[in-house]
């Protein structure tokens, strides 16, 4: 076996976080693939936004926006017929921004039931008002 081989074996997972909620799960298309077979990283990224989003939308209860890609790690390549899951999980919560972070696992056509932590992001959203600026988030 070749170490990519081992190092992807020893990345496969049997269950998924528990620390963390599911926010997202999502099917690639033909459409989303690259010149080299595999999904388009820009199109991860946009899924990944969306998810990251989920969270903090329950602390703004308003507009927000993305100010910031903190981290953003690709960890395997994503192929056409995964089933990906985001999982996501606040991390800090300032007076006007929310940081969280994403983790997305792929469960391979071929291998249901197992999955490969494919990428990772940080992100932070800003709750704006009508005009586009920063407002502050109301604590309860």
């Amino acid at each position: 076996m070749s170490d990519s081989s081992s190092a992807s074996v020893a990345a496969t997972l049997k269950s998924l976080p528990t620390d963390m909620e599911l926010v997202l799960k999502v099917i690639p298309m033909p459409a989303d693939v690259n010149a080299n077979g595999d999904i388009f990283g820009g199109w991860v990224m946009a899924q990944c936004d969306l998810a990251g989003s989920v969270i903090p939308a329950r602390y703004a209860k308003g507009r927000m926006a993305t100010v910031a890609v903190n981290e953003f790690i690709f960890k395997q390549p994503v192929r056409l017929g995964d089933i990906l899951s985001f999982y996501s999980k606040l991390v800090k919560i300032g007076r006007t921004s929310i940081t969280v972070t994403v983790e997305v696992f792929a469960e391979r056509f071929k291998a249901q039931g197992e999955y490969l932590k494919v990428t990772q992001a940080t992100f932070t959203y800003v709750a704006i008002d009508d005009n586009g600026r920063p407002r502050a988030i109301e604590r309860e």
